[in-house]
């Protein structure tokens, strides 16, 4: 009685528009259940909530099935467990253990005084697909939903989780059920969960942003030219996506579900499997499929997986962008000034194989663009990987006559201990969730100043579809500025055009010559 005194009582303050001077215990009530989350300098959290399906037992390997519903009151303060993979490496985009099978939640911040629907932001985290969720501190959306968003990050099925079949598992599924792209499925699903839910967040399920970082970009990217996605959100931003993947030396062997299966098969035989069965299949301990990891890069986890209506993904990025078949939704594209700064070619396959697939002369001129070899092998990787693509693809969305916007990050606190002289992979990501206290060296006023409007920026493009307004400096569209771009350095962002864009060229007309 007493408890359900306390949910009434919480239920008035929440609905009055008044402010309040105290935080409470904040209540939403969803198809699910009710949820109690926790309310901390006027923004509520709700935690762990169950988006899907465990995807577990006769489920493991399968599209996500309905969330559960439950009895009562749900305690949503604590994240659920990130979904199984291998150690980090020290990655502030991990977030806490336990780890588990049982882990598709998802975790929604939102204003505790708002006044009508608000934009809704939902982050795709990265990881190579291999590692990473979205409870990690980093992204904690508190500082966003200040700004007026509601702000929703996930855990999605990794590694070989997440991208894996098996002749049993398409033999099980027929033509009728998903092989292969289960992460990519479970994304779409928290989608399908936030357009049916978010209104009770004081969310528009209208008005959704779709965001994410390297394998989250390279999802997002994905998103836009899944059909089944098509609807679900509104706006893009994707952050050193990468986005060249048309059967080039870069993804090569990326030729669907019999490449993927043929890889499946393999790895069963590897844990002495040969034939193995789907019963055979879902019992094996999910520790031992974390070795040795898919890799990301080589193609094992980016897939095709049909081809006549039949999968999520049945073209790839580019020749999609380039057809005008992605959707037709304002996007942010960009990446960072030194992404991949420690990298030559040969270090990183299939990379390597780009270097042997340039001619003498593709070679030459390349080297006279970076002043010599040196030059050339630390930056070409990042070129090929992540700034060449990002400026096609915003070609090709704005010739599509889509809002378009271009940026790269600069910034570099000054006592980031890596001698890269740029800023490298993720280093935005603190800047862009304005939460520099989860980065891992001290940071100065120009750091907060940088990241204070970085996410103001993201933000308004949530909130409008354009990034601009506020009196922010003034980001070129380009449609209109074909280009140019916003460039974010450590004496605050503006307008100037496409850095080395003599590289990107020479990169380009490769990229034309071996499609």
């Amino acid at each position: 009685m007493i408890f359900a005194s306390l949910v009434a009582a919480v239920s008035l303050l929440m609905a009055s528009t008044e402010p309040s001077s105290v935080d409470v215990t904040p209540v939403v009530r969803i198809g699910q259940g009710a949820l109690v989350g926790r309310a901390e300098a006027g923004v509520a959290a709700y935690r762990g909530i169950p988006y899907a399906a465990p995807p577990v037992g006769p489920l493991r390997w399968r599209a996500p099935r309905p969330a559960p519903t439950w009895p009562g009151m749900r305690d949503a303060s604590a994240v659920g467990p990130i979904c199984i993979q291998p150690p980090s490496g020290g990655d502030p985009g991990v977030g806490p253990l336990p780890m588990s099978e049982d882990c598709l939640t998802l975790n929604v911040w939102t204003p505790e005084q708002r006044h009508g629907p608000l934009p809704v932001m939902v982050w795709i985290h990265g990881g190579g697909l291999n590692n990473g969720s979205g409870t990690a501190a980093l992204y904690d959306g508190a500082a966003l939903a200040k700004r007026g968003v509601v702000v929703v990050t996930i855990n999605y099925r990794l590694g070989r989780l997440g991208f894996f079949a098996h002749p049993a598992l398409s033999a099980e599924a027929g033509d009728t059920e998903l092989v292969g792209n289960y992460g990519l499925a479970d994304m779409i699903a928290s989608l399908e969960w936030v357009r049916d839910n978010i209104a009770a967040f004081g969310g528009d399920p209208g008005k959704v942003t779709v965001f994410g970082e390297s394998a989250g970009g390279a999802a997002v990217l994905r998103l836009m030219i899944a059909e089944p996605a098509r609807g679900l959100f509104h706006r893009a931003v994707v952050q050193s996506g990468l986005g060249r993947d048309e059967g080039t030396p870069v993804f090569r062997g990326r030729d669907g579900r019999p490449s993927l299966e043929a890889r499946g098969t393999a790895f069963a035989e590897s844990l002495g499997l040969a034939g193995a069965t789907v019963d055979q299949l879902r019992a094996i301990p999910a520790g031992r499929l974390l070795t040795p990891a898919p890799s990301f890069y080589g193609g094992d986890l980016l897939v095709i997986d049909g081809t006549d209506g039949d999968g999520l993904i049945e073209e790839d990025v580019e020749p999609a962008f380039a057809a005008g078949r992605q959707a037709p939704v304002p996007l942010i594209i960009g990446t960072n000034s030194a992404e991949f700064w420690w990298m030559k070619p040969s270090d990183l396959s299939p990379y390597g194989e780009i270097d042997d697939a340039l001619t003498d002369a593709e070679h030459s001129a390349l080297y006279a663009t970076y002043g010599g070899e040196d030059g050339y092998n630390a930056g070409v990787v990042s070129d090929l990987a992540f700034n060449e693509p990002a400026r096609r693809l915003a070609r090709l969305h704005a010739r599509a006559g889509n809002p378009t916007f271009l940026y790269r990050f600069d910034v570099v606190a000054a006592a980031m201990p890596e001698p890269h002289g740029g800023a490298t992979h993720a280093s935005e990501r603190p800047y862009v969730f304005d939460n520099l206290s989860a980065s891992s060296w001290p940071v100065e006023d120009r750091d907060r100043r940088a990241a204070a409007v970085m996410a103001d920026y993201w933000t308004g493009f949530a909130a409008n579809g354009d990034p601009n307004g506020g009196g922010r400096p003034v980001w070129p569209e380009y449609r209109a500025m074909p280009g140019q771009l916003l460039m974010f350095s450590n004496d605050g962002p503006a307008a100037a055009p496409v850095p080395f864009a003599e590289r990107l060229d020479l990169i380009e007309a490769f990229y034309a010559r071996i499609r």
